[in-house]
């Protein structure tokens, strides 16, 4: 028996707790380039603990409704963006820490032109493109150590529908 799991839209009030937002809104920060781009300045906290910043190409396959949540992971020595570069839209699954352990977890579906940033630690699902392939950039933490903490649920959740 699976529990079920409601997909809402990504919204940078709704998605606070667990990361950042990057997209364009409002005016850039300054122009540059002769005033030929604006430049929408610092838009997602990056924090990693020893190591350094890295930026990987991942190329994902497409995932599908109805869709298994069975795993979450966290990262407790960076955070981690992740950067569609290909217009594809993806399910962000997320959940709060309760004495270690993944608890409410909730569901985004961006919108396109939308990139995340997952803080330090926090719970999410793996990376889901939505109805068709996609390659992301992820700025990610490079270094010595472990960086990876998967909890693998009894009962796994399930996600049949959008929310519109």
């Amino acid at each position: 028996m699976s529990r079920i799991l409601n997909i809402v839209p990504l919204s940078a009030t709704a998605f606070a707790p667990y990361g950042d937002v990057i997209e364009l809104a409002g005016a850039p920060d300054k122009l540059i380039n002769q005033g030929m781009c604006g430049r929408h300045h610092d838009l997602a906290k990056m924090d990693f603990s020893n190591g350094r910043a890295g930026i990987s190409l991942f190329d994902a396959k497409a995932r599908h409704l109805p869709y298994l949540v069975d795993m979450v992971e966290r990262h407790p020595e960076g955070s981690q963006a992740f950067i569609p570069i290909t217009q594809t839209r993806f399910l962000v699954v997320v959940a709060e820490d309760m004495a270690g352990k993944p608890v409410n977890l909730k569901v985004f579906i961006t919108a396109p032109g939308q990139s995340i940033n997952l803080h330090r630690n926090v719970w999410h699902g793996v990376l889901a493109p939505f109805e068709k392939p996609g390659v992301f950039a992820v700025v990610d933490r490079i270094g010595d150590g472990a960086n990876l903490e998967e909890h693998w649920f009894q009962e796994p959740f399930l996600i049949e529908t959008v929310a519109t």
